[in-house]
């Protein structure tokens, strides 16, 4: 069936004749107006400004010139939406730029679908700076930025200062013991404070030290050269850390601090709805992952569920990325956003005629300049090999990778550093589970692996694969859908649907976001304190009779029925069981009501009353006359109940029951059972 025209005005640049520009290919794929050019931003500028006289969107496939472009449009009074794509470098300086037009055709195509706006958190500095030192190097940034910020120095005990000959800003004594807080709202608790004399002469000398002192301050510059304040102290805003041996590093650090005044619009990289948080119920803690993950401390408990600080979060995604329910969401751009970007990618490529593609997923600051070296200094990105830029490789979750592959990847790579920056733990925990999947459906080993780089070399290396290709299978074109959980769910499903050897079951690690219970039927008493606390209504009851029901395509696996039931008779069975996704409900356990003496009102279980009946039949207080009542209570419903207490002046505690029983009280009772 002929595609549809497209409204889309794509420009497709050789770059001076340095690479072919594929135009018909691309025109093929897309049923764009495509218009061809050897040097679109200088001779044939006028092919872009003749775009601009309607408001139809328009796609340019060079970033190198964005700027020229977008100033260009805004001359014109272009108000229609204008996407660039980085075709050069990641396509057609390449060794295999020739094969690249199925590839050019889907970066194109994905750089066009709009992400969601960016939310922000503002943060305002007044410029109140407390500069942390051992010696002479912490006066000094003092003195640099005194014109700038307002300053306090705060040295270690012992430090060797001299004494100014003129008081510019306080220099204090201390010991930092604990430091919270971000750009414009740190504070400081500091032991051993105390204030110069002066009288100082040639040293400075201080007075009387106290613990416990508190300072707050806008911004801590740390030049102690000692451990950092706070855990992944790089991305804290607002604190600056360099070591004072180093006069390049304090030079860098120091005209970083003074711009550090004004109010900064951080991106909100979370969204997090605590309503769906697995973490906690009723005291018992389920679900840690975010909180085991997260490198700068910007998620803490808070009760039932956790609290995420916007202004210290980072961005690493490593929270979002592992989160089972889809409460903490990256939001830079949404899961189903991306999803939806890959979609595209990866669906033009195959209808321009490109087969067996690897999803190349980078980031902005360090893949992308790898990508661009090799294709300036090297071989470039092999033809099959679709790179697309994600905020963090950490925010890559399991929706993703199932995805790709569903989507008609042969295989996913994520590129990071040879040595990198922070903890990826959460990321490699998603690739391993991936691959046992990807590898119990067919898919093949090695399907989900990371990249850490450094070299152009080393890249293209890692990027040639030895294994044998995935055989031609069927390809899912499934629409993301929003929420994490539920894109999750749709990926797997279709990711089992397409797959060359699908199984039902693949047993899973500990951990998973997916899995059954192995309940103890024997030892349930159906109280249903699990379905209670279950946070994803995997677990339910039936209002009608004593029933406890599970739904596994729902189960996130936080351990929370686990941990609450009385009995020790739930654990947790990591897998993904597709025939029991497939099935509706499954019965667990099902018992009949236990019926009131009185009224005839279903409530709790009939085992579960005879198996108390049963307990308390050799008990004191309910053998004899009085005892034989206190059963027939128990067997009542709660309304019938509090009608005999208080109808009957019944007292299950009145003062016979309360004294101290004797020798002689059994042998009564002993001789009345027996007539």
């Amino acid at each position: 069936m002929a595609r549809k025209p497209s409204p889309r005005r794509i420009f497709v640049c050789s770059c001076e004749k340095t690479m072919p520009n594929h135009g018909d290919t691309v025109a093929a794929a897309s049923g764009a107006s495509v218009a061809k050019a050897d040097q679109l931003c200088r001779a044939q500028i006028a092919l872009f400004r003749d775009a601009l006289t309607g408001n139809a969107p328009i796609t340019v496939g060079c970033t190198q010139e964005q700027p020229l472009f977008e100033e260009i449009a805004e001359d014109a009074g272009f108000s229609g939406e204008i996407a660039f794509a980085n075709v050069r470098e990641t396509a057609g300086w390449s060794r295999d730029a020739r094969k690249a037009g199925p590839k050019t055709a889907a970066l194109l195509a994905a750089a066009a679908i709009d992400m969601p706006p960016i939310t922000t958190v503002a943060m305002e500095s007044q410029g109140v700076a407390l500069i942390l030192g051992r010696d002479e190097a912490a006066i000094e940034a003092g003195r640099r930025l005194a014109d700038h910020l307002d300053i306090t120095v705060l040295v270690e005990r012992g430090a060797e200062v001299l004494a100014p000959r003129q008081t510019v800003f306080p220099v204090l004594q201390g010991s930092v013991r604990n430091a919270v807080g971000h750009l414009g709202q740190f504070e400081l608790t500091i032991d051993a404070y105390a204030l110069p004399d002066p009288s100082s002469r040639e040293r400075l000398r201080f007075g009387p030290a106290r613990d416990g002192a508190t300072s707050t301050c806008d911004l801590v510059i740390d030049l102690t050269g000692g451990r950092p304040l706070f855990p992944a102290s790089d991305l804290r805003a607002g604190y600056l850390r360099a070591d004072p041996r180093d006069p390049a590093a304090v030079a860098q650090m120091i005209f970083e601090a003074a711009q550090l005044v004004g109010t900064f619009d951080k991106p909100r990289y979370v969204d997090y709805d605590p309503a769906i948080c697995a973490h906690s119920r009723s005291t018992i803690t389920g679900c840690t992952r975010c909180l085991d993950l997260c490198p700068t401390g910007a998620i803490t408990p808070d009760g039932d569920h956790v609290s995420i600080d916007a202004a210290i979060c980072a961005g690493c995604g490593q929270c979002a990325g592992a989160c089972p329910t889809g409460a903490a969401a990256y939001a830079l751009p949404p899961a189903d956003a991306l999803t939806a970007r890959v979609r595209v990618l990866l669906r033009t490529y195959a209808e321009a005629g490109g087969t067996q593609p690897v999803l190349l997923l980078h980031d902005n600051d360090h893949g992308a300049a790898l990508i661009d070296a090799a294709a300036r200094f090297g071989d470039g990105l092999p033809a099959d090999v679709l790179p697309l830029a994600v905020n963090e490789i950490t925010q890559v979750g399991p929706e993703l990778l199932a995805a790709a592959l569903a989507y008609g990847a042969r295989s996913v790579r994520l590129l990071s550093r040879a040595r990198p920056r922070h903890d990826l733990s959460g990321l490699q925990a998603t690739l391993s589970m991936m691959d046992r999947v990807f590898n119990g459906l067919g898919y093949g080993a090695g399907c989900a692996e990371l990249i850490e780089a450094d070299d152009p070399d080393h890249l293209a290396e890692a990027l040639v694969e030895t294994g044998k290709p995935v055989a031609s299978r069927n390809v899912s074109g499934f629409l993301p859908t929003a929420g994490k959980r539920g894109l999750m769910e749709l990926a797997f499903r279709e990711l089992h649907r397409v797959a060359p050897t699908p199984v039902a079951r693949i047993a899973l690690d500990r951990g998973a976001p997916f899995g059954g219970l192995a309940v103890d039927t024997d030892a349930c008493t159906l109280c249903l304190a699990c379905v209670s606390a279950c946070p994803a209504d995997a677990l339910s009851d039936n209002p009608e009779r004593p029933t406890l029901r599970f739904t596994e395509s729902l189960c996130v696996q936080c351990g929370l029925c686990e941990a609450t039931c009385p009995e020790d008779a739930i654990a947790l069975v990591p897998q993904l069981d597709f025939d029991a996704w497939a099935s509706p409900k499954k019965t667990i356990k099902e018992e009949e009501p236990h019926h009131c003496i009185e009224c005839g009102a279903a409530f709790g279980t009939r085992a579960s009353i005879d198996r108390v009946m049963a307990k308390l039949s050799d008990h004191w207080m309910f053998s004899g006359p009085e005892g034989e009542h206190r059963r027939r209570v128990l067997q009542m419903c709660e309304d019938c109940r509090v009608s005999v207490v208080v109808k009957e002046s019944f007292d299950p505690h009145e003062a016979d029951t309360r004294r101290v029983r004797t020798t002689d009280d059994y042998l009564r009772e002993r001789e009345a059972r027996k007539h």
